[in-house]
C-alpha cells in the first residue's frame, strides 16, 4: 500500500508516494536513480548498500523506506559538496583503497559515520568499525590507511 514518505535526501527535501515496506535500497537505486548505493548480499551483511540516516550508517537493503520519514539520508552521491570530493573520498583515492569500486560507497559511508562519532579513531577502532563491511579485492589495509588519513 502506497504512503507518502517525506525526508531530506542529500540535503534536499523529498516527498515520495511509495509502498512503505519497500526497501530503501530499491527506492534509491530504481526510483531516484542513485546507483552509488549497491546491492550486495541482500541480507544486510556485506555493507555494499550502506547509507547514512541521521548520521548513522544503516544497511539500506533491509531498511524499509517508511523508516526514513522525517529523517536525513545521505548517499555516496551526497557526500561531496560544491563539486569537491569529501576528504574521505580523496583519501580513498590517494591510498588506492578502491580496487574494483563495488564496496567503496558502503565503505566510505560506514567510515563517515565512524568519523562523525569519533573524529580521531585509533587503528583498532577503525578496524572494529569497518569489520562488517566486506571487500573481496583485499584492499582492507589501504582502506584503514585512507580512514586514518581522513581523520587527520
Amino acid at each position: 500500500m502506497k504512503e507518502t514518505i517525506n525526508f531530506i535526501l542529500n540535503g534536499k527535501p523529498i516527498s515520495l508516494d511509495v509502498d512503505g515496506e519497500r526497501m530503501l535500497l530499491w527506492v534509491l537505486r530504481t526510483d531516484l536513480g542513485l546507483t552509488g548505493t549497491k546491492f550486495g548480499c541482500g541480507q544486510y551483511l556485506c555493507g555494499a548498500c550502506t547509507v547514512i540516516v541521521d548520521k548513522r550508517a544503516v544497511r539500506s537493503c533491509g531498511y524499509p523506506v517508511r523508516n526514513v520519514e522525517g529523517r536525513e539520508v545521505i548517499t555516496i552521491e551526497g557526500l561531496a559538496g560544491n563539486g569537491e570530493l569529501h576528504p574521505l573520498q580523496k583519501a580513498f583515492m590517494e591510498h588506492d583503497a578502491l580496487q574494483c569500486g563495488f564496496c567503496t560507497p558502503g565503505m566510505i559511508l560506514n567510515a563517515y559515520s565512524l568519523l562523525l562519532r569519533n573524529p580521531h579513531p585509533s587503528r583498532e577502532e577503525i578496524i572494529s568499525s569497518m569489520d562488517n563491511n566486506l571487500c573481496r579485492c583485499g584492499a582492507h589495509n589501504r582502506i584503514v590507511q585512507a580512514i586514518q588519513t581522513a581523520s587527520e
